[in-house]
């Protein structure tokens, strides 16, 4: 990935800036159908189930963690790393950047960082803004590019597993970037049916990274999918804002697992492409 400045962020297991011939092979992206799962608020109770269904298919995913989250889920940060998976800048607690100072900005993304590198050993490369709220502030104060979505799946309103399926599954289109939040048991009961009926679609599953791999990326800019021609979000409108479309706090994690075989997808309409995720 391409990031301002030119700086060449190498993919999962890479050593440097060049692919080695030892590397180890993953999508290409430029030929390949790929799109990025990504889960939000953790790590959670759940979170180690979900690493287990995403091994056993042998897929990629992006966690935007929480850096308070991260003292207390060490061992699962580091099988993040060790198994091929990203890990974003989450911020500290899940505030909403638009009512901070640029200051107090800066502070929630570097602790989250610091608490990231400090378990992994490995900077996160980008930042996913809680509720996708930007303004110029936000802009100006992040120093890494911001990664939102183009499909909601909206789990953390329905905790439905079947619909949680049903959205990822008709709205993923190649490049997208699907939002999960793997602190619920609904989310993660899901997530073996969404990989099942993708895969029939001939998706591979790849990090954020990879998604955008040979896109220059800039910092304090958000994206929302990586499909051809490369876009950027537009900048802040004026007047309202847009509604949320993520979350509306970090909430607690679900109390006990109900983890089941996922239920049958009905059949739906064709796989519809969002152009934008709703910004603030």
């Amino acid at each position: 990935m391409l990031l301002a400045g030119g700086l060449l962020l190498a993919g999962p297991g890479a050593a440097s800036a060049d692919t080695s011939a030892d590397a180890p092979e993953g999508p290409d992206c430029s030929v390949d159908k790929c799109i990025a799962l990504t889960f939000d608020d953790g790590p959670g109770a759940y979170t180690d189930l979900l690493l287990d269904t995403l091994n056993e298919h042998e897929a990629a995913a992006t966690f935007y963690v929480l850096g308070s989250k991260v003292a207390d889920n060490t061992g699962t940060l580091q099988r993040m790393s060790a198994e091929g998976h990203e890990i974003g800048n989450h911020t500290w607690d899940h505030q909403d950047l638009t009512e901070l100072s640029s200051q107090e900005i800066q502070s929630e993304l570097q602790r989250t960082d610091q608490a990231i590198t400090r378990a992994t050993g490995e900077e996160p490369g980008t930042v996913r803004p809680p509720y996708g709220a930007l303004d110029q502030t936000v802009r100006q104060s992040v120093n890494q590019p911001m990664l939102l979505w183009d499909v909601d799946t909206r789990d953390w309103e329905s905790l439905d597993s079947a619909q949680v399926t049903d959205a990822a599954v008709q709205e993923a289109a190649e490049g997208s970037v699907l939002l999960f939040h793997d602190i619920h048991a609904s989310t993660v009961e899901a997530i073996p049916g969404v990989l099942q009926e993708l895969e029939k679609d001939g998706y591979e599953f790849v990090t954020v990274e990879q998604l955008f791999d040979g896109h220059s990326m800039e910092s304090g800019s958000a994206y929302s999918n990586a499909r051809g021609p490369f876009t950027e979000d537009p900048a802040p409108q004026t007047g309202a804002p847009a509604p949320r479309t993520e979350e509306p706090t970090a909430q607690a994690e679900d109390t006990a697992p109900n983890l089941q075989e996922p239920r049958p997808r009905p059949e739906g309409p064709a796989p519809q492409t969002q152009t934008e995720a709703p910004v603030r």
